[in-house]
């Protein structure tokens, strides 16, 4: 069911809370005063960023009633999401309204994903895993390279702390959810260390309905189980040196429709490891130098199409900063080898990507600024310079302006290239031009943050059978966001508006809204924490021509958790509860009310 009346009273949102909000003559005191590095590349107050940029803490996944990482990312402002079934099947995130394959993916600064679809592996990351986000929207080719035409979103796992802290949880649920996890973090001296390691089981809802495309639809239910490890450790060499080590390791085995009695099996495999040595050449030098590998590997064992699917990615990075006058200097080189191996055949199986980069980036008084230059040698495709340069000015003390341009790039994947009959080896990079304007009022304990935001993308590859080159894509809009507290209660809001379009045809881009709405509140009352979440998505069509309407729709979730004892706590999740049938992907179902309970120790 469409609603005529709601998208055109959604464009009166941002005057009336701008309006809402006066400029209050106070000191500079701000809600939001994490320090990030995935805007820069350096440690950075969020408040004096140029970029927009959300954190999601530890505290914020566990009261989530979302079970996946797109679950939570998609109730960020500026971010959607798809999904192919229920827990494990593949997921695509948009981050304003751009493609899947527009957003870099880091894991502990390693990049995870494929280099045959070019997506990035969402759905084999346990959030039990997951210490901390950073969401950076707009254009990071030229601090990331290839794909940053969205943004990015880094992932960081847990890390070591002083003194012991071990942890544990068991939570059970509807489908035949359930799920144990445990872990323990410490250090002593010059030592940090953190482990974990995480099993989950669960039955399943059908994956597909009758109106799948293919003819796949098998009403049965599609499982998921999942095992997983992390561990961390980091060792200080002297005072001004260390060493840091991680490992992440997800297996998965997914089941799903491939026609009337037949079931799929796959297997997922991620994986990421990295080491490095970071340390002061001089006083205001620090260096670092770090060797990353990465694994993406999808395997369906049983299959109309049966094949393995697997990408190496191989990093080393030397990154500098120096402290300036003008503020903190970055230079650094780059090597990625991406290689493929599949039992499918492809014209080409690996390539290499030299980079190099540079910028600077500071504040004094009311003034912020950020410049950076990539260039990037592709073994395919040759060289890619990017850019981006960015400026903000705190107007008033409440009160803050910004406005940033970047340009990206995204180098074709394996598949568009050479899979056999679907790949066209014709293909060139796409090359974006994105530009930002962002209002921020802030106050004590309160935001509110208003983005403009226009991308343009000449050679946009088309999601077609046989993947073409177009002129260009156009994606402008504005996000609306909002993060509050009023003592015990805190309330937070998005509402996104943007038109995705082919600019060749006019029509918009498949499987993303116009509209977006979220809402959320948590209120904390002695050892009682209760809280409650609503996703509004619009309309959407899941195919290029627009013939295929996928329907708005709204879901509510709930959440209530007790701390009956300084160690242990139980939370309950009702998610989904008016029972909303609805798709993000055509054809395939999104999980039903569910309900969850889980038992969770850890001791401070």
């Amino acid at each position: 069911m469409k609603h005529p009346v709601f998208p055109a009273r959604l464009g009166l949102l941002p005057l009336a809370c701008f309006a809402a909000f006066p400029a209050w003559p106070q000191a500079r005191t701000y809600a939001l005063n994490d320090v990030v590095v995935t805007a820069t590349r350096s440690a950075s107050a969020v408040d004096e960023l140029v970029s927009d940029v959300t954190v999601i803490s530890r505290e914020t996944i566990e009261n989530s009633t979302a079970r996946t990482l797109p679950e939570l990312l998609a109730r960020s402002a500026g971010l959607q999401f798809s999904s192919s079934g229920g827990l494990g099947k593949t997921s695509s995130v948009f981050v304003r309204g751009t493609e899947n394959r527009h957003t870099i993916l880091l894991v502990d600064g390693v990049r995870l994903g494929s280099a045959t679809t070019g997506n990035p592996t969402w759905d084999n990351i346990p959030l039990d895993m997951i210490e901390r986000i950073e969401v950076l929207k707009g254009p990071a080719s030229a601090l990331y390279g290839s794909e940053g035409v969205g943004g990015v979103v880094q992932v960081f796992t847990r890390k070591g702390s002083t003194g012991f802290h071990p942890n544990a949880s068991a939570t059970a649920g509807s489908v035949g959810h359930r799920q144990l996890a445990a872990g323990a973090s410490g250090g002593q001296g010059a030592l940090g260390y953190s482990v974990g390691v995480q099993r989950t089981r669960e039955q399943g809802f059908s994956a597909t309905n009758a109106r799948v495309p293919f003819g796949s639809f098998n009403p049965d239910p599609d499982g998921f189980s999942q095992d997983a490890v992390n561990a961390s450790l980091q060792y200080r060499l002297s005072p001004d040196w260390r060493i840091d080590a991680g490992l992440l390791h997800s297996e998965g085995r997914n089941e799903f429709d491939d026609g009337p009695g037949r079931d799929a099996r796959e297997v997922v495999r991620s994986q990421v490891a990295h080491v490095g040595v970071k340390g002061r050449l001089l006083p205001a030098w620090q260096s670092e130098l770090t060797l990353a590998r990465s694994e993406d590997v999808d395997d369906s064992v049983v299959a109309a199409f049966p094949g393995e699917f697997r990408t190496q990615q191989r990093q080393w990075t030397w990154q500098n900063t120096v402290d300036s006058p003008l503020g903190i200097v970055l230079a650094g080189l780059e090597q990625r080898l991406q290689k493929v191996d599949s039992s499918t055949a492809y014209v080409a199986t690996r390539r290499t990507i030299n980079s190099a980069f540079a910028g600077i980036n500071g504040s004094s008084g009311p003034h912020s600024w950020q410049a950076n230059l990539r260039r990037d040698d592709n073994s395919q495709f040759g060289a890619n310079t990017t850019g981006f340069i960015g400026y903000g000015l705190r107007i008033a003390p409440a009160w803050r302006l910004s406005a940033s341009h970047g340009t990206s790039f995204v180098a074709p994947s394996f598949n568009q290239l050479y899979y056999p009959d679907f790949g066209n080896p014709l293909l060139q990079p796409e090359r974006g031009r994105n530009t930002d304007v962002a209002l921020t009022w802030t106050a004590p304990g309160q935001e509110v943050r208003l983005v403009r935001f226009d991308n343009r993308i000449r050679g946009y590859m088309t999601s077609t059978t046989v993947p073409t080159n177009i002129p260009q894509s156009r994606i402008d809009g504005w996000t609306l966001g909002y993060d509050g507290r009023f003592g015990r209660l805190a309330l937070r809001a998005s509402l996104d508006r943007l038109d995705p379009r082919n600019e060749l045809t006019g029509a918009q881009l498949p499987r993303r809204a116009k509209e977006q709405l979220a809402l959320g509140a948590d209120w904390e009352q002695g050892a009682w924490r209760y809280g409650a979440s609503l996703l509004h998505v619009g309309e959407r069509f899941d195919d290029v021509a627009n013939t295929a309407p996928l329907a708005p729709y709204s879901t509510v979730d709930v959440y209530a958790d007790w701390k009956f004892a300084p160690a242990w706590s139980v939370q309950a999740k009702l998610n989904n509860l008016t029972d909303r049938q609805y798709e993000t992907a055509l054809g395939y179902n999104q999980a039903p009310r569910s309900f969850y309970l889980t038992l969770r120790w850890q001791p401070k």
